[in-house]
Order: C-alpha cells, then structure tokens, then sequence
C-alpha cells in the first residue's frame, strides 16, 4: 500500500512489470496472496491459451491480464484445488476472448470501411446502412433490442430471453415478426428511390 488517499494493490503482469491497481475495499492481505499464488501457478497455462486464441501476443497479454483483474474483482468465487482453479480460469479466459470477438464482429458490421464492395459505388453501401438504421428505429423498443442483441450482437434466443426476462418463445415471437416489419419498411425506402 501506498500513502496516498486511495490504496493500491500491486500485481505482476507478463512482461514481469508491476502495475499498481485501486485496492477494492475487500481485498486483504489473504486475497492478495492468493491472487499472487494463482498467477505464479497459472498465468503460463493461460497465456498460451490465449497465444492460441488470438494472432498478437501483446493481445495474448491483454486477456491474461483481463483474466486477472476479473479475478482480483471475485477471489473469493474461484474454487479450490489446482484443476478447479484452472477450469475457472480457463473459462474466464475464453468469456473474455468471446466478449472481445462479439466486440469486433459488432464493430467490423458497423463501420462501413470494413464492408465488403458489393457495387463500386461507396455511396450506396453507406445510403442502405442508412436505411437499415432507419428501418430499425420503426421499430418498438424491445423489438429493436430483440433483433440487435440476436442479429448485431450474435446472442442466441435463450440469453436475450434472460437479459429481457422474457420466454425464449417471446423472443423468437419479436425476431420474426420483427425480420418481417423491417422487410416491409425495407420495401417502402425501395420503392420510393
């Protein structure tokens, strides 16, 4: 700890450097050991899985050290005993690598500059991303959220049914009859070009 007003907790990362975090109110001295005891026997495994999993190392390095933090922020939730530990571990590994990915694939459907040239003409793609951001504005609020967080987002019906505390019926009931409104209001912006 330090003398300033906010503790720090210090944590090795993979480059053997110390990086000083805000201490959470419940981390002592305890949690502190143990995080550093599971990094010390952990962090090899899990940076080569994840050297595995994504193509730059300095990459590799983000989602161990990810791993960690979320780790620091629940010590007390990983179990016990070197495999469990390790399964946990492994799993807050590739949670975080398939955040990142549904990040990306969101972000790449987005951006226009990443879009393949379905015609020569760039103000074309960027006039139907435009209609398809309108057409989706038609639509009611949780039908909208249903087909962003299934089509946009990739989330399949049962984990968008939980976020919205809905059935998975309701949720695939919104998705279709939203595809047909979008469809319908897709026809209209054609037909008036």
């Amino acid at each position: 700890m330090t003398n300033n007003s906010s503790p720090l907790a210090v944590y090795r990362v993979m480059t053997g450097q110390s990086v000083a975090l805000p201490a959470a109110a419940d981390v002592r001295p305890d949690r502190a050991e143990r995080l550093g005891a599971l990094f010390d026997v952990h962090h090899g495994r899990l940076y080569r899985l994840a050297r595995r999993l994504t193509n730059q190392a300095d990459d590799a390095r983000d989602l161990v050290q990810e791993t960690f933090l979320r780790v620091a922020q629940s010590i007390g939730s990983v179990p016990d005993g070197p495999s469990s530990e390790e399964a946990w571990l492994v799993r807050v590994l590739i949670n975080i690598c398939r955040d990142r990915w549904r990040q990306t694939k969101v972000r790449r459907r987005l951006d226009p500059l990443t879009w393949p040239a379905a015609s020569t003409n760039p103000e074309s793609a960027l006039v139907a991303h435009a209609d398809v951001w309108r057409a989706l504005q038609s639509l009611s609020p949780r039908r909208r959220a249903v087909v962003i967080m299934c089509e946009l987002e990739g989330l399949g019906a049962p984990a968008v049914a939980g976020v919205l505390g809905v059935t998975t019926v309701t949720v695939r009931w919104h998705l279709s009859r939203a595809r047909k409104e979008l469809a319908a209001v897709m026809q209209r912006q054609g037909d008036r070009r």
